[in-house]
């Protein structure tokens, strides 16, 4: 069942989940480069979007970036979304950074401005109040990679490719990868990574922290995806304002000292305090039940 966003976002009908093949296919045939579905049944609060970009694997041109920021717009609004996991509808490719071919025919101030709103894209991915996850089954390079940095949580492929690559096009990171990196990863070793224009695949990511999880890829191509529903779902039954407010004391204590992020996290409980699901929560527990959090 489908949000209601606005027309440019609507998909003309369902696509499938159950498949990268069966929704690249279906994706195809929308014919916009960003898509949105909210699963039912049991994964209700999970929604998927999908980046549907094949002819440029899913590359950051003016139209993606646009319709990508409209519907984080009006997701923010739904109180019903628990998580929201990024996926492409592209085999092979998470998204492959910037459209250069594109940005050739801006002139210098154009790709200035142009970056800015890049920049401001994967502000509002790191700012969406609910958990994020990104689903890594291919190719993420440059503003790719970044998209997935400014994420809450990361799945890859073991077979996905990944690296910020600017300094072999003569550029460098402008969509908050030099900020984000580092702060994932550490400064030296985010430095060097920059620096060299290394790539890594996903077992290699793994290992240095940057992805939360690898997997094995599958014949569909979608292992990722897959992996990444299931963290989905292991987040789905947990109290979701407990969780925003989570999501926002370790954001904003990280950006300053221990005492003021002590602080930030005394205020966020604060708030949890006078919910229901807090107390929905004690409840349970003295009762020796689940408990049934509502998001109140």
């Amino acid at each position: 069942m489908l949000r209601a966003l606005p027309r440019a976002l609507r998909l003309p009908r369902p696509w499938r989940s159950n498949g990268a093949r069966d929704c690249a296919s279906d994706a195809t045939a929308g014919g916009h480069e960003i898509q949105v579905r909210a699963l039912t049944g049991p994964d209700q609060g999970i929604t998927e979007i999908l980046m549907n970009r094949p002819h440029a694997r899913n590359a950051l041109g003016k139209v993606f970036v646009s319709e990508l920021l409209e519907a984080l717009a009006q997701l923010r609004k739904d109180q019903q979304l628990r998580v929201l996991l990024f996926r492409s509808g592209v085999k092979g490719v998470f998204c492959a950074g910037a459209d250069l071919k594109e940005r050739e025919q801006m002139s210098a101030a154009e790709v200035g401005v142009f970056v800015q709103r890049l920049r401001g894209l994967m502000n509002e991915i790191a700012a969406f109040p609910a958990p994020t996850i990104a689903a890594m089954d291919g190719f993420a390079l440059g503003g790719g990679l970044e998209l997935a940095l400014a994420c809450d949580l990361r799945v890859a492929a073991s077979s996905a490719v990944m690296g910020l690559i600017e300094t072999t096009r003569g550029l460098l990171p402008g969509a908050g990868g030099t900020q984000r990196l580092p702060r994932c990863l550490g400064v030296a070793l985010a430095k060097e990574l920059i620096f060299t224009g290394r790539r890594l695949n996903g077992v290699q990511a793994h290992e240095l922290g940057l992805v939360n999880h690898a997997v094995a890829q599958n014949e569909e191509g979608n292992a990722a995806y897959h992996r990444a529903r299931a963290l989905a779902q292991e987040i789905l039954p947990q109290a979701p304002i407990a969780v925003r407010l989570g999501k926002v004391a370790i954001d904003r204590g990280m950006e300053v000292d221990i005492a003021s992020g002590m602080a930030i996290e005394g205020m966020c409980y604060a708030q949890n305090i006078p919910t229901q699901d807090r107390l929905e929560g004690m409840a349970a527990f003295r009762e020796k039940r689940p408990p049934k959090f509502v998001g109140k």
